[in-house]
């Protein structure tokens, strides 16, 4: 029960990743099996370098063959002397094959997309699942003698998913192409993998920073809001393009894990800055600046969430691509997509920027206590770590407040008058004291 409410998600709580296992046939010493991934989560992506799926056989299975992904290892396979297995590891690791290392005569429908899976309310549906065939052995040979594997687990890239036990359910029913025929599975599986934040990494992947046109100060990132332990891990943006062009290895093989990031004192991969832009009559408007702070990995298909009790009433947004999460109860919680006018905007090292206009509410709309700011923000499904409420930038009392730089110069002429009142003091006090003797003599 920890486990399955560690891996609840507030905002999405019906998504998850399935991994469906259909028997569509039996073979001599096993079965001839199709594997589908999906992605349902609404927000959150699986990115380059993609899944990763394992579990343990739980007898002395094989694999004989794959078809539209592979086993990471062939494990030790010196028991055959002939005809040699795909994968004789006994906790196999299956990763997705890259777009174009296999001819497209020998692919399996939507597979080899390098395990990337978009989120499924970004893009395409077929961009959300990946598929693949997997030949076993030294198996059963019908539902009565199959062992279903056990511990399965899901890398996307990272942890952070937490999967079920494999569940049997009744067969999967197959189309034909026409409409005109059902098929069926000799067998069905099914394993819920479910995201944890607290999983995938102690210390937050984003932070957000806040500004507004009435006050002049920037509430900015917490120090050290990703966690500051990886300090040599990062570079001054000073250094120059050659310098860091060496740094980014083109060979590297990213693990989920790996970073490059720009030294600065949050030390978050990415940071989100929400500001308060105009007050209208009518209307309202806020300038979004998301800036990717790592050398080693562009986002692309990426998505902001963000909730605010006004986004129910977003009249126009640029450059990115909003929508409402339709099942929230409050209507409060949208999501930014990098996408303008189906093109992809992609995040390279560096930022982007959107602005988007809200209509007034009266009856809600304040300056006051915050209520402009974000109450939560997210960034590709990882929630972003926000600046201590009393640090916001604060609404002057004053209707015609004194800008900061003209009580500085105010303050430091009243200094100047001071010092040069007290040192001419001090210059006449020192006369009268040379005086002092000479009128005696």
């Amino acid at each position: 029960m920890m486990s399955s409410l560690a891996a609840y998600d507030l905002l999405d709580p019906n998504g998850s990743i399935n991994i469906i296992w259909d028997i569509m046939s039996w073979k001599p010493d096993g079965y001839l099996a199709t594997v589908r991934i999906s992605n349902l989560q609404m927000y959150r992506q699986i990115r380059s370098p993609g899944w990763t799926i394992g579990w343990t056989w739980a007898n002395k299975e094989v694999i004989w063959s794959m078809v539209g992904a592979q086993a990471i290892d062939q494990g030790d396979c010196s028991n055959f002397e002939t005809n040699i297995p795909h994968s004789c590891e006994t906790s196999p690791a299956i990763v997705d094959l890259l777009p174009g290392s296999v001819p497209q005569n020998q692919q399996f429908p939507n597979c080899c997309k390098g395990g990337v899976l978009s989120s499924w309310g970004q893009r395409d549906k077929a961009a959300t699942v990946s598929w693949f065939q997997v030949s076993v052995g030294h198996s059963g040979t019908s539902r009565k003698t199959v062992k279903v594997p056990k511990g399965f687990y899901l890398l996307g890239p990272g942890a952070g998913y937490a999967c079920s036990s494999a569940v049997v359910v009744p067969p999967s029913v197959f189309l034909s192409a026409d409409g005109r025929r059902k098929t069926r599975a000799m067998m069905t599986w099914t394993v819920t993998c479910t995201y944890s934040p607290t999983l995938a990494s102690k210390n937050p992947n984003c932070c957000v920073s806040l500004s507004s046109f009435y006050n002049p100060m920037i509430t900015p990132c917490s120090t050290c809001a990703c966690g500051c332990k990886d300090k040599h891990n990062c570079t001054n943006i000073c250094r120059r393009d050659s310098e860091i062009s060496t740094l980014l290895k083109p060979n590297l093989v990213m693990d989920g894990e790996t970073q490059l990031l720009q030294c600065t004192q949050h030390m978050c991969p990415i940071q989100v800055h929400w500001h308060f832009k105009v007050n209208y009559k009518k209307h309202w408007r806020v300038k979004i600046s998301i800036t990717n702070f790592n050398y080693w990995l562009n986002y692309s298909h990426w998505n902001l969430v963000v909730q605010h009790p006004n986004l129910n009433n977003v009249t126009h947004v640029y450059n990115f691509t909003y929508k409402l999460l339709p099942y929230h109860s409050t209507s409060d919680t949208g999501v930014f997509y990098g996408v303008k006018e189906g093109n992809e905007l992609l995040m390279e090292a560096g930022n982007v920027q959107s602005e988007m206009i809200f209509g007034k509410d009266e009856k809600e709309f304040t300056l006051d206590q915050g209520w402009v700011f974000p109450r939560k923000v997210y960034f590709n499904g990882d929630e972003c770590l926000m600046p201590p409420p009393n640090s916001y930038p604060f609404l002057p009392k004053s209707p015609n407040p004194i800008h900061p730089l003209l009580f500085a110069a105010a303050l430091l002429l009243i200094l100047l008058a001071f010092c040069s009142f007290w040192c001419n003091s001090k210059i006449e006090s020192q006369k009268t004291r040379r005086k002092g003797p000479q009128l005696l003599r």
